[in-house]
């Protein structure tokens, strides 16, 4: 697909990467906006990347919309060529799944499934064909994930599982969107993994619950002082499937400010991963537990 660009008003340009979301359309998109970010653009006042997209927000009395949309198709060719390589983290996330609170809410909400018999669970099961919902989320956890966007709501990760596309898990949303979510869920929706960063109301179905916070606007809480939104784009996501008492033992933790997210720095190439992605995920969670 070539990029597509659209104006929105005078101040907003949209740019399209591609219409469906993959690894090598978020490499581009985050290229581009490491480029825009870089060439201090005048007049540039906001840069939001996406899955496969970006919006760029710019004043139009500094610098005109077709100027801004010149600088741009400028950039694109250049960040094309960007080396498929990125400096990150990888970051531990522990997982209750089929938790009593998630599971209480999706009980309240069942008229809104699509299989009112079945918790999520048991219907991610189901359709992705796992003969049990203990191999689900043994699949969920097995395979790291890449956020590739923060937003909707501050602080939600939208999560890509790098895994092959075979085996790639899908379920669609909600028919009808829930009026309430428990904060820190994890959710899935379409191809994408997430985690309410707050409570409330949400379509995506729910699996599981993590005790770890990923957004304080107070930036009380020890990891979130320097910004009070944990993730960004381009994080490497690992699940952990813990048990209630690993859970209750976390969230003290958590409440007494000593809690602490197991990550390493890494770097990540997207020509390696490709070559080999089983092994290439390999490396990375031993990356994550190296001492």
């Amino acid at each position: 697909m070539k990029t597509r660009y659209s104006f929105g008003g005078d101040e907003h340009i949209f740019v399209e990467v591609d219409e469906e979301m993959s690894m090598e359309a978020f490499f581009r998109s985050l290229s581009m906006t490491n480029a825009v970010r870089e060439s201090k653009i005048r007049g540039v006042t906001e840069i939001c990347p996406a899955n496969a997209s970006y919006q760029i927000k710019f004043d139009p009395d500094l610098i005109s919309p077709d100027d801004m949309l010149a600088e741009l198709k400028r950039l694109e060719s250049s960040a094309e060529q960007a080396d498929s390589v990125l400096k990150t983290r990888i970051i531990e996330i522990p997982v209750l799944y089929n938790d009593p609170w998630t599971h209480e809410t999706l009980m309240r909400f069942r008229e809104r499934h699509q299989d009112p018999n079945s918790t999520d669970l048991e219907y991610a099961a189901r359709i992705n064909n796992f003969t049990s919902v203990d191999d689900f989320i043994a699949a969920h956890s097995g395979a790291p994930w890449f956020v590739s966007m923060v937003g909707f709501v501050a602080g939600l990760p939208f999560m890509y599982q790098l895994a092959d596309r075979q085996h790639q898990i899908e379920v669609p949303k909600y028919l009808s969107p829930r009026t309430d979510t428990p904060k820190l869920t994890v959710g899935y929706g379409g191809c994408f993994a997430c985690i309410y960063s707050v409570r409330g109301a949400g379509g995506y179905q729910m699996f599981g619950i993590t005790p770890m916070p990923i957004y304080d606007p107070n930036q009380e809480i020890s990891y979130l002082r320097d910004f009070m939104v944990f993730f960004k784009p381009g994080d490497i996501v690992k699940f952990k499937p813990v048990d209630r008492d690993a859970y209750d033992a976390a969230v003290e933790e958590v409440e007494a400010n000593r809690y602490a997210p197991l990550m390493r720095d890494v770097t990540f190439s997207l020509d390696d991963f490709e070559k080999d992605i089983d092994g290439y995920n390999k490396k990375l969670e031993e990356a994550l537990h190296a001492n």
